[in-house]
């Protein structure tokens, strides 16, 4: 859908809800400044927010994405309600932004729900954009070699991080709360899930995405999430139907492998080609537009195959970081991301509400026993994903298990569909959402944590080992040389 398709599309084309063409004129003339009206207030909330929460975790050690996903809290329905969202079903009359342009501007019913809902749509673009800059930003600072070198270990890794909570989810809810089968599968399938986005921010924030653990997590997250795209499909057409269509699920897979290794491949054929074009160019910004014109296509193709788009703009990334470009497009691409990027992480927290944590609330009582048994499960079920790493001594294993913890976003769309299909319970679906808070907001630290003590170990061993090795080179000939001479 267009921007413009987007904004004017309702008014325009309904004639049962806007009346007569002169009514849709004139309504559309009076909502399209204060839609980009409140689009601007909310991206000066959503920087303002961004900024505060990131300087606060970084001045107590904390990583900046945490402080986003904070911030995002603080301004989203959970507490000041200035930013909300009308596709989560949630009233534009609370929102503070909108009642300070209902006092401003005098706005109709119609002009208010009209406004609203474009605001909510728009932001929920720029924060989709924000994830594909990301992960296309990933791509660049990872290796394809080394990604490649760790395929097999990566690959190891994501199924038992889906098999593992999947199984564990499914048979503990329907053995230990008696909750029917279809339910208790859309619980387990939203276990699957890793926020590729949080994980691999956090690793690019304390410089280990290069490291051979960093390099398994963002290979392993970006297998999960095209097993979690199938998993999330196979569930929801058994909540819907009652049934498994197999085709379908094929296809998904089919489409998944051929696509990903059709992208790389071709994308390492004409990179030569991009290379000669890109320097011919006469223009400003020829790098960083040609990288993007390549990152929205792929994008594009994996979007409409029933992938995520994230996956096309990785694969962009990994294609173009082989060129002799990549340092000029990480330092081009970087203002970029510092403008999009942060949009995706306030609103992951803004749709978050944590008002399902509340204890006092008798009506939560249900949900956060369910949620503290899903927690363990989430938790447990991905840092054993560190023992399927093999060959590789030294390595940090529970870094790798962390890394994999996350749920973020991708969670909240396991809740949102498994609500929307009647699949879920109220109380089933508060605990998968209190899940999903829990392991996004408590990874980005504890991954730090793992790193740093994995590091303090290994600065250790040395330490230990080096006398032994250099005592006989050091000491035999110094001791026996004079006396012979």
């Amino acid at each position: 859908m267009s921007f413009d398709s987007l904004l004017l599309e309702p008014v325009i084309f309904d004639p049962s809800l806007w009346g007569s063409p002169l009514l849709a004129e004139t309504l559309e003339s009076e909502t399209s400044p204060l839609v980009l009206a409140s689009v601007l207030l909310s991206l000066a909330v959503v920087y303002l927010a961004s900024k505060l929460g990131g300087e606060l975790c970084a001045r107590i050690d904390l990583p900046p994405v945490l402080g986003e996903l904070v911030g995002g809290v603080v301004v989203g329905i959970s507490a000041l309600r200035l930013l909300m969202f009308a596709e989560a079903g949630e009233d534009g009359s609370h929102s503070v932004i909108m009642q300070l342009l209902q006092v401003t501007a005098h706005m109709s019913p119609a002009a208010f729900s009209h406004v609203f809902t474009a605001q909510s749509e728009v932001l929920s673009v720029l924060a989709e954009m924000g994830v594909v800059v990301l992960l296309f930003e990933i791509g660049l600072e990872s290796d394809l070699a080394e990604l490649l070198k760790v395929g097999i270990q990566s690959t190891v890794v994501a199924v038992i991080g889906v098999v593992t909570p999947f199984l564990l989810g499914t048979v503990g809810l329907m053995t230990l709360f008696h909750v029917p089968a279809i339910p208790a599968i859309f619980a387990g399938a939203a276990l699957t899930a890793t926020s590729i986005g949080i994980t691999a921010k956090v690793l690019a924030e304390i410089q280990k995405l290069s490291t051979r653990e960093g390099q398994i997590i963002v290979g392993a997250a970006v297998i999960d999430d095209v097993l979690g795209i199938i998993v999330l499909a196979v569930v929801a057409g058994l909540a819907r139907d009652g049934q498994i269509v197999v085709k379908d699920v094929a296809f998904l897979i089919v489409s998944a492998a051929v696509f990903f290794v059709a992208a790389i491949g071709l994308g390492r054929l004409l990179n030569p080609l991009f290379i000669e074009m890109v320097n011919q160019m006469k223009t400003r910004g020829q790098v960083l537009l040609s990288a993007l014109f390549f990152t929205l296509i792929l994008s594009y193709i994996s979007d409409i195959i029933h992938l995520e788009a994230i996956l096309g703009a990785f694969a962009a990334g990994l294609v173009l970081a082989e060129t002799e470009k990549r340092e000029e497009l990480q330092s081009q691409i970087a203002p970029v991301a510092d403008v999009l990027v942060p949009v995706f992480f306030v609103l992951v927290g803004a749709r978050t509400d944590v008002s399902v944590l509340n204890p006092f609330e008798p009506a939560n009582w249900e949900g956060l026993i369910i949620a503290s048994f899903l927690i363990v499960v989430a938790i447990v079920g991905k840092l054993v994903t560190g023992l399927g790493v093999f060959g590789q001594p030294g390595i940090n294993r529970l870094a790798i298990g962390v890394g994999m913890v996350p749920r973020g976003e991708v969670g909240l769309v396991f809740a949102a569909i498994g609500a929307a299909t009647g699949a879920l319970s109220d109380s089933l679906n508060a605990a998968i959402i209190v899940m999903v808070i829990l392991t996004t907001f408590v990874a980005p630290p504890l991954l730090r944590l793992t790193f740093a003590v994995g590091q303090a170990e290994a600065a250790t061993e040395p330490i230990a080992t080096e006398p032994i090795a250099t005592e006989p080179i050091a000491t035999e000939p110094i001791a026996t040389n004079p006396e012979q001479s």
